[in-house]
């Protein structure tokens, strides 16, 4: 139960007033930042959000200028979410407002123990993100269930 309590100090700190946003939206612009394009849908499935609370926050990000909604031209259905360059800004600037409070969170490790620790985490994080993605494609390739 490690890894909640330190992600709760982490979150505790990280103030919209901080951050210059929400955490919520600074999950959400980040996401883009890393996938600039990516589908409305693959943000659903990244940020593990209801369809419609995405919505709320891509309105939210798109009212602030962060970011632009495109329709597919292949699929007039799907919509493409891109990262605008106020939506870059903003993201640098709450990134270095995230390093100042992981430090404040972490100053009990010194900067060798800090780097170890953040390569023993971004393998875990990715490790962790395509198990899942095995794990999704295992389940879409599935039969499904057609009760007669």
């Amino acid at each position: 139960m490690l890894l909640p309590r330190l992600a709760k100090q982490v979150m505790r700190r990280s103030t919209p007033e901080l951050l210059g946003m929400d955490l919520r939206l600074l999950m959400a612009l980040s996401y883009l930042g890393d996938h600039d394009g990516a589908p409305q849908q693959q943000l659903v499935d990244a940020l593990c959000m209801d369809a419609k609370n995405v919505v709320l926050l891509l309105n939210d990000l798109e009212e602030l200028g962060h970011l632009v909604r495109r329709r597919d031209s292949e699929d007039r259905r799907r919509h493409s979410v891109y990262i605008t360059d106020a939506g870059r800004q903003a993201l640098e600037h709450a990134a270095r407002a995230q390093e100042s409070i992981e430090g404040d969170v972490l100053q009990a490790l010194d900067v060798d123990e800090r780097a170890t620790l953040w390569q023993l985490l971004t393998r875990a994080v990715h490790g962790a993100e395509h198990a899942a993605a095995d794990v999704q494609g295992d389940q879409a390739s599935m039969p499904r269930h057609n009760p007669a």
